[in-house]
């Protein structure tokens, strides 16, 4: 069946139509306002000694602290200038890695490493030297595995940067966010495009070539005009990848945000054309659409599993990691078995004092039904290649095709049926969200919990 274009015009007043619907990001299923305390520690040790001794593992190591806090930040973290609070935090870290490690079946294969936060460039060189060397003596990190950072371009030293080339990390993540100042200075992030230059010099002079970048619209006293400068400012510089987010206002979520006016922020209609503004920054860069909200250049890994149809969503968005486990580490860090999900205790000092009683710090968690296994399946699907195929993915899961209420969508033409494959249009990428949301048993439509749509 042959589906006509929808005008720009037409576009926009459908995307406008459902951009103020609240719906989950779907970096997991069930998502992060299901998990609950009946998930413990003795939990989680019974489902880390269930793990295959064959199949890689993914870490994810959270440093819950920044040089300053930028004001539309939803990221678990503490501003600091000292250097007491981060050394007091390695010990503690180093000893979740061999609890953890005590509780595995084998010394497991690593694919992916990843440091988040959090500033996590905020470690000192012989910091990340201590933890590095602790990981690797209590698992295998496979030569190919990619080892990935974030990093704060405005506090990014030579001796880091090469800290990070001897120690074989292959990606960092930079926080662009703006170019514009005014914006800037209304986040509480000034941040210059020569600042970020001096950045992806640093790291690709010690060999660190895969360069992602994050930028955000919808950020206070944000313009069109402005966005399309930061866009161009962005493919200057030459990432490998983008991710690209609308500014998620939750105040009654993040205190810290009520520093930011309601009435400074772009309504629904400004954030759409800023959105569209950068696409078409992006695009006529070279670079290729990714799900939702990430583009990369066509010779990156991230192109090449969205052409492959390998493309999988976690904690960290978008990724190219197949393995089936995300161990977390650290305060709030969020873990993925085949079993379930589970969260550490978010505030250092309880995740801490949890360390030094013996225990594994989980704070909650939520175990994954075979039901669940098979819904987020056709979630995950939906958000990384925008079709399911539901009688394929139900005969996998041995389930029967479910039902699902995608009626407005259709009759507005954001996801059209071809027998039981379901599809949203390209066009309307971002309310992949709400198809998504139709096969969420556990999904209150218009709950607050969740980020508009776009």
């Amino acid at each position: 069946m042959t589906q006509t274009a929808a005008s720009p015009a037409a576009r926009r007043d459908t995307l406008l139509k459902f951009a103020a619907r609240h719906s989950p990001r779907y970096t997991s299923y069930p998502t992060a306002p299901h998990f609950h305390a009946g998930v413990t520690g003795e939990t989680v040790s019974g489902w880390l000694a269930g793990l295959p001794e064959d199949r890689p593992v993914s870490l994810y190591l959270h440093i819950p602290y920044c040089h300053t806090l930028c004001w539309y930040c939803g990221c678990n973290t503490t501003a600091t200038q000292k250097r007491s609070p981060i050394a007091a935090y390695v010990e503690p870290l180093l000893v979740e890695i061999d609890r953890i490690a005590d509780r595995l079946p084998a010394r497991m294969s690593v694919s992916h490493l990843a440091f988040g936060g959090g500033t996590p460039t905020i470690l000192s060189a012989d910091d990340l030297d201590r933890i590095m060397e602790r990981l690797r003596a209590r698992f295998e990190i496979r030569q190919d595995a990619e080892l990935s950072i974030e990093i704060d371009p405005r506090h990014f030293d030579v001796d880091l940067a090469r800290a990070l080339s001897r120690h074989g990390f292959t990606r960092a993540s930079t926080g662009i966010q703006t170019f514009d100042l005014k914006v800037q200075k209304a986040i509480n992030r000034v941040q210059s495009l020569d600042v970020t230059a001096l950045a992806f010099d640093r790291l690709r002079e010690n060999g660190i070539t895969e360069i992602n970048a994050d930028v955000l619209y919808g950020l206070p006293h944000q313009s069109v005009a402005a966005s399309e400068d930061t866009a161009l400012g962005v493919v200057s510089l030459e990432p490998s990848r983008l991710a690209v987010f609308g500014y998620a206002h939750v105040p009654h979520m993040k205190a810290h945000q009520k520093l930011i006016p309601d009435a400074s922020l772009p309504g629904p209609a400004e954030r759409l054309a800023q959105a569209d503004r950068m696409d078409e920054v992006f695009r006529a860069a070279g670079y290729e659409r990714i799900g939702i909200d990430h583009y990369a250049r066509p010779g990156d890994a991230m192109a090449a599993a969205d052409r492959a149809g390998t493309l999988k969503r976690n904690f960290q968005g978008y990724t190219t990691d197949t393995a089936q486990t995300l161990i977390g580490i650290g305060a709030s860090s969020i873990s993925r078995t085949p079993f379930g999900y589970m969260q550490n205790k978010v505030s250092v000092r309880e995740w801490m004092a949890a360390l030094a009683s013996g225990e594994l710090p989980v704070a909650r968690g939520v175990e994954i039904t075979s039901e669940d296994a098979f819904r987020g399946a056709i979630i995950e699907a939906l958000m990384t290649r925008l079709e399911a195929d539901l009688p394929a993915i139900a005969k996998a899961h041995g389930r029967a095709v479910p039902q699902a209420d995608l009626a407005e969508l259709e009759a507005a033409g954001v996801v059209r049926r071809e027998g039981g494959l379901v599809r949203v249009d390209p066009a309307y990428r971002p309310l992949a969200r709400l198809a998504a949301a139709a096969f969420d048993r556990h999904f209150a439509s218009g709950t607050a919990k969740h980020s508009v749509s776009v």
